[in-house]
């Protein structure tokens, strides 16, 4: 009786979660400024994330990662991609000049490897994850910083994307711990990490 009512709660917060997200990726996608006089700073910030593809599909994928390890990697891992992140948007927002398609191939590749690690669902050691998805943020916070609006508080932005990061996180992390815990959910988990690599390598082609 009480593994139903914790799986009961655990799938009602994966829904509420999701339900969220389903809000946010309705909303139109607008220029970054529009975003924030609509929106409003925060909230503009808290979009940026879930609204591109590539960025939801990493960010997913490392609370799937963070999930299928176990353990501490459960807060770990997300929270070493959240805070490298957060570094990353900052020095995004001094503009050295890296090009846009070094950033790109980065984000791209993150999308890539964890999809492919999700796949082949082998547990990573939790320093090993935490330094792969830690050099992954970096580009994905430096995309990040370089397009925060002129018209934004970059404070505001920076803490709404940060928090819509940690909540895909969130979202990763609760769908990896339900479905590993039956076969037909660890089969599902596999063909989605399969299907998360092959968009990444649509990223680099270009095709998405």
């Amino acid at each position: 009786m009480g593994k139903a009512r914790t799986a009961a709660a655990r799938l009602a917060t994966i829904g509420s979660v999701a339900a969220a997200l389903v809000a946010l990726l309705s909303l139109p996608a607008l220029a970054h400024e529009g975003q924030v006089i609509r929106l409003g700073s925060f909230l503009a910030g808290l979009t940026h994330p879930v609204l591109g593809l590539d960025h939801l599909l990493a960010m997913l994928a490392v609370g799937i990662v963070s999930a299928q390890i176990g353990g501490k990697a459960i807060w770990t891992v997300p929270a070493t991609f959240v805070g490298v992140m957060a570094l990353g948007g900052l020095i995004g927002t001094a503009d050295l000049g890296l090009g846009a398609s070094v950033i790109e191939n980065g984000i791209a590749a993150s999308v890539i490897l964890l999809g492919i690690v999700i796949a082949v669902e082998r547990n990573l050691a939790i320093g090993v994850a935490m330094v792969i998805v830690g050099v992954f943020a970096m580009f994905h916070g430096y995309a990040h910083g370089a397009e925060i609006p002129t018209v934004a508080r970059p404070l505001l932005y920076a803490f709404g994307f940060l928090t819509g990061t940690a909540l895909i996180h969130l979202t990763g992390v609760v769908i990896g711990d339900i479905s590993k815990r039956y076969r037909t959910g660890r089969m599902v988990l596999r063909l989605g990490g399969l299907v998360i690599a092959t968009l990444g390598f649509g990223f680099v082609v270009g095709v998405l």
